[in-house]
């Protein structure tokens, strides 16, 4: 194995350590016993990484088998006895929080083992500057249990039980905590009760068609645990600098210094920036990294949230109408942007009852950008139309079927480069019947 990573405790700074070290120690324990059960795999994987054996598991072939009768079954259901490889076409989101809690040890080690080529951090700050990986800075009252831990009193708002007029609240954030507190937490299932009168009873509500069966034990991370991690399961790397909750410096660091201090990671770690797709919804992040750190920058991804601008309504964008494009994709090109990554509604239409390509999406390819696009297996079953992520295509989203239809266009028309998935091994299967 490579050398693992481990934020210094006072400055800061990334040391490199002769044998994987985390400053987590039940994460180290998690990884060793993760790696204990894994098996050697063909010679697709990072070299000098930990090989892990591969598996679809059932869910391809049920969406497979739920697809009408035609080519693209046909050409899918062809492929059923390939061996799985891994494909950084295949795009962990937060890991598999289909199943597992979002952003732990065993979230994206089963990512790995489904193939995905390139694993997702979402980056923040605890209260001492360090990087940890949540979806969201003022997510843990969602994702943690710190609402029935002493850690409560330190929430930004305290549990508020949910009323006739009002349902229940809190916000906690990573940044009303040290790292040390941090990492006392115990991860869960994104979710919460609205009419809950209990701190007990928010921490519930899981959507019915999600499992809890892999949510005991989970690890949570650092973002120096998830490089060593990621690095050690041989895959490639996606971290994602999240906005910050906070009003910006934050004890003295700036929106710059934070999106250095996510490049530096990588960088005293000795990963190759080619392996490295750093993203931001925040155009400047986008640009500084461009500006200042090219070798990274070159592979910055700008994830693309336009469509939901609610201070200017005229400079909101619509995926159909170029003329809203405001900075246009031949503007962003010229900025030295290569890869945009919208939500997968703006990159489709219908046309005569068929998906096909948006005007977003020819003008992106035209434009010579690379499309990588979010989120599959995000909106549970699809026999109501798919919810927010498949809106621009509702009518034609009628059954779990509908997964397979719509990775199909946006790889055989949009082409997309990338799919982040929240059950990786849907992904995987596609690209290795097709060639990806």
């Amino acid at each position: 194995m490579r050398a693992a990573i481990c934020p210094a405790p006072q400055d800061q700074e990334i040391a490199r350590v002769p044998r994987p070290v985390f400053c987590n120690r039940s994460l180290s324990i998690s990884l060793s016993l993760a790696l204990a059960t894994l098996t050697q795999l063909p010679q697709t994987a990072a070299a000098d990484s930990t090989s892990i054996a591969l598996s679809y598991g059932q869910r391809p072939a049920y969406l497979v088998d739920a697809l009408p009768d035609g080519p693209l079954k046909t050409k899918l259901q062809s492929c059923a006895q390939q061996p799985p490889t891994p494909t950084d076409f295949s795009i962990a989101h937060r890991g598999a929080p289909l199943m597992f809690p979002e952003h732990t040890v065993q979230s994206n080690t089963a990512a790995a083992r489904m193939g995905a080529g390139i694993l997702e951090c979402d980056v923040t700050f605890t209260k001492d500057l360090e990087l940890v990986c949540r979806h969201a800075q003022n997510d843990l009252h969602t994702t943690t249990n710190i609402l029935t831990t002493d850690l409560a009193e330190r929430c930004y708002m305290g549990f508020e039980p949910a009323t006739d007029s009002a349902p229940a609240s809190a916000e906690c954030r990573t940044s009303d905590l040290t790292l040390a507190e941090f990492q006392s937490l115990t991860p869960k299932f994104d979710s919460r009760d609205p009419k809950a009168t209990t701190p007990s009873a928010y921490q519930q509500g899981l959507a019915p068609w999600r499992s809890t069966l892999y949510g005991n034990g989970a690890t949570l991370m650092t973002h120096a645990d998830s490089v060593a991690l990621f690095r050690d399961l041989g895959v490639k790397f996606t971290p994602e600098l999240k906005a910050p909750a906070v009003q910006m410096p934050f004890n003295g660091m700036t929106q710059e210094d934070y999106a250095q201090k996510l490049i530096d990671a990588y960088v005293e770690a000795g990963i190759p920036p080619q392996d490295v797709w750093v993203q931001s919804f925040d155009l400047s992040d986008i640009k500084y990294w461009i500006e200042h750190t090219p070798d990274f920058g070159k592979q910055a991804v700008y994830l693309d949230d336009r469509f939901a601008r609610h201070d200017d309504d005229e400079g909101k964008l619509d995926p159909m109408d170029p003329a809203s494009f405001r900075p246009s994709m031949a503007e962003l090109k010229e900025m030295g942007v290569n890869y945009i990554a919208p939500p997968i509604w703006m990159l489709l239409t219908l046309k005569d009852g068929q998906m096909a390509p948006s005007p977003y999406a020819i003008q992106a390819r035209e434009a010579g950008l690379n499309i990588i696009t979010w989120t599959l297996e995000r909106s549970g079953p699809l026999h109501n139309g798919g919810g927010w992520y498949y809106q621009s295509v509702a009518e034609a989203i009628t059954s779990d079927a509908a997964t397979y239809q719509v990775l199909d266009v946006l790889a055989q028309d949009v082409g997309v480069v990338g799919v982040f998935s929240d059950w990786p091994a849907t992904v995987t299967y596609y690209a290795n019947c097709m060639g990806l």
